[in-house]
């Protein structure tokens, strides 16, 4: 089953200037469970790429199409709401909110979904558990270590359930252990959930883990290989 789906897929920058393809026409499908990562050189067009197939950006040509709904063209609204029901970010600075521990950090998604409290108790005391972080679950991001924070950061994502996990090198800021601990528990998620997984990535410790490489030059795809 196809859950990620982009044609001809272009994002250019200055176009009325020095135009700059940062993406420039990509076809791409990512079928359901999948564990894959997007490689290539600084300033490939990585991180731009897992903008647009989260809508966090928007094509200048083509389209993404994600779990069935065709991203262009969405309001800003619908966007939000698109994202809050079917996609799960990860971001290489972390992105958690200071004022909160990790257990709101983790339980806010669910907030803005309108779950009941049990339900959101049960759900966080589960993925603290799973990132064997249970017990900072009452501590702020301030005190927890970058492999604890990152792993609050995936726990986040997971919260709602989501289909998709969307990761812009989440393993950039960790020392060989925490990444490789992080590392397990993602690929253990992604077998007993089903969750799929899509990272960009330079990080040599996630490209041996991923089971798909789609390496991009210029904007473009110039490999991509199944294991």
């Amino acid at each position: 089953m196809i859950v990620i789906e982009a044609k001809d897929l272009t994002k250019t920058y200055n176009p009325k200037t020095i135009p700059v393809h940062a993406v420039n026409g990509v076809n791409l499908t990512i079928e359901k469970g999948e564990f894959t990562a997007i490689v290539g050189p600084s300033g490939c067009g990585k991180t731009t790429l897992l903008n647009l197939i989260g809508g966090l950006d928007e094509a200048t040509e083509g389209t993404v199409t994600v779990s069935g709904t065709t991203l262009n063209g969405l309001s800003e609204r619908k966007l939000t709401d698109f994202r809050l029901k079917n996609i799960g970010f990860v971001f290489q600075s972390y992105n958690l909110v200071p004022v909160l521990t990790a257990r709101e950090n983790i339980e806010f998604i669910m907030l803005l979904q309108h779950r009941s409290r049990q339900e959101r108790r049960e759900r966080v005391d589960a993925l603290l558990h799973k990132m064997n972080i249970l017990k900072e679950g009452d501590r702020k991001p301030s005190q927890l270590s970058g492999g604890q924070q990152q792993r609050v950061a995936v726990a986040r994502a997971l919260a709602s359930g989501p289909q998709i996990i969307l990761a812009d090198e989440p393993t950039a800021n960790l020392d060989s252990h925490a990444t490789s601990s992080l590392l397990d528990i993602m690929a253990e998620m992604n077998k007993n959930e089903g969750a799929t997984f899509v990272f960009s990535t330079h990080d040599q410790r996630v490209i041996d883990k991923a089971r798909r490489i789609v390496t991009l030059e210029d904007g473009k795809i110039v490999k991509d290989e199944r294991r």
